[in-house]
């Protein structure tokens, strides 16, 4: 089956970024869906989900109506490395948790706790930092000198608003906490489908539930948990992509990010059965009703 998958890149400036591309023999590639994983690099079990996601759809299309049916009706466009800031110089523990530091221009290590480089063009950092986000480049919460100004996050926001009238869901893959989340995060505004988001992802962690009896939580980012501005789901939200899902991988907290091997399974099971859940909801939504695979599980 690995006519099913091709290996592409990004090329912006000097840097060359890979990202793999999965669909169906049949795909008209009108319609499309972009996962990304592997924004903070200690949350490791983000792209191990991406290595047997992929290996998991190759071997299942054509013999798992579902996976047949995602493939066969959207393009899927995944980034397995989605981290943003240039040289990881050290991986260690901190005050008890694992912390990132990155090689910047300035003369600080930075650790950058969100996805801030993503930043919504109506964050004019020049001017003032939305409440959630800090100036300062030293901070955990630093919001970066202007908009997509990495070069990962520009050659990745030209590829999605190139492509943004075919891009019908967006996911991103994070740990940990064990929950789904969907816009807005950078406020307590509800965004304009937000019942159907809550309705979707309510009946996605409730098919966890009953599959696995592992629980998530769902609910909008910023009411969830925290104000989080500048984010690739704002961004991707307000370009038009109007299914957006942010999943938090396990667990909640007795491992954090040093997740053990033997939980990579139950995990990508798990979760596996929310993308399917929303990827046939999505499908239905955009007019393809004629699937049988549609109404099974």
């Amino acid at each position: 089956q690995t006519e099913l998958i091709q290996l592409m890149q990004f090329t912006c400036m000097y840097y060359n970024y890979s990202y793999f591309q999965l669909t169906g023999r049949k795909n008209s590639a009108r319609r499309a869906m972009w996962v990304d994983y592997g924004i903070h690099s200690r949350e490791w079990i983000s792209p191990a989900f991406c290595i047997w996601f992929v290996q998991n759809a190759i071997d299942s299309y054509n013999k798992n109506p579902e996976i047949t049916q995602m493939l066969g009706n959207m393009k899927i466009y995944m980034l397995m490395d989605m981290c943003i800031l240039g040289q990881r110089v050290n991986y260690g523990l901190t005050m008890g948790k694992a912390w990132e530091n990155y090689k910047r221009t300035s003369n600080c290590f930075v650790y950058i706790k969100s996805k801030d480089k993503t930043a919504q063009s109506r964050f004019l950092y020049t001017l003032y930092v939305a409440k959630g986000a800090s100036p300062d480049p030293c901070d955990s919460a630093h919001c970066g000198p202007y908009p997509e100004s990495e070069p990962k996050v520009s050659v990745v926001a030209k590829f999605l608003r190139e492509k943004k009238d075919n891009m019908k869901l967006y996911l991103t893959i994070h740990s940990y906490g064990q929950m789904l989340l969907f816009p807005y995060s950078y406020s307590y505004n509800q965004a304009p489908n937000h019942d159907e988001l809550q309705h979707l992802a309510d009946e996605a962690t409730h098919q966890i539930q009953i599959y696995y009896r592992t629980r998530y939580t769902s609910g909008p980012g910023a009411t969830t948990i925290y104000l989080a501005p500048g984010g690739s789901d704002d961004w991707g939200y307000d370009l038009g992509i109007k299914y957006y899902f942010t999943i938090e991988l396990r667990d909640k907290g007795s491992y954090g990010f040093l997740l053990p091997p033997q939980l990579i399974q139950p995990t990508c099971l798990e979760v596996l059965t929310a993308i399917k859940t929303i990827t046939r909801h999505v499908i239905l939504r955009i007019g393809n009703k004629s699937c049988s695979a549609c109404t099974a599980h």
